[in-house]
């Protein structure tokens, strides 16, 4: 998500990201059958998670009207709700998380992630640019 966005390592890296949700997403259907009901919150937020990857995905290769910031809403949906899973799931195993509330495991990485994702939508001057007309008029 930091690399220049041109061809060459960022679309390597979302490459790389998607596939790899998709191994993540299979995995996560096969261990949540097998351990059903009691992770139906975690099938869940895999399911929203790789939603939220395949939109993302989709608006960048088909183009979509409005394109990069479904695709930057998309990703960074996906890796907050991806990131909720491996805490709300690990959270109460790892070292630092697991002296904090359950609830924490749920909003922490929403806390974070989505005012970040909100920043780049209002700041970032590729989406901003994206916004101004072909033609030039604004």
């Amino acid at each position: 998500m930091f690399a220049a966005k041109r061809s060459g390592r960022h679309p390597d890296a979302g490459t790389v990201y998607y596939w790899s949700l998709v191994i993540v997403f299979l995995s996560m259907v096969a261990l949540s059958i097998l351990r059903w009901p009691a992770n139906n919150h975690l099938f869940a937020l895999g399911v929203l998670s790789f939603g939220a990857g395949v939109v993302g995905r989709m608006a960048r290769r088909q183009l979509w009207t409005g394109w990069l910031r479904v695709h930057v809403t998309g990703m960074a949906l996906s890796w907050i709700l991806l990131l909720t899973a491996f805490y709300v799931g690990n959270g109460p195993h790892l070292p630092i998380w697991r002296s904090l509330p359950p609830l924490a495991h749920w909003l922490l990485p929403s806390i974070v992630g989505l005012p970040i994702l909100l920043w780049v939508l209002t700041r970032d001057p590729l989406i901003l640019r994206s916004r101004v007309p072909s033609n030039g008029a604004i």
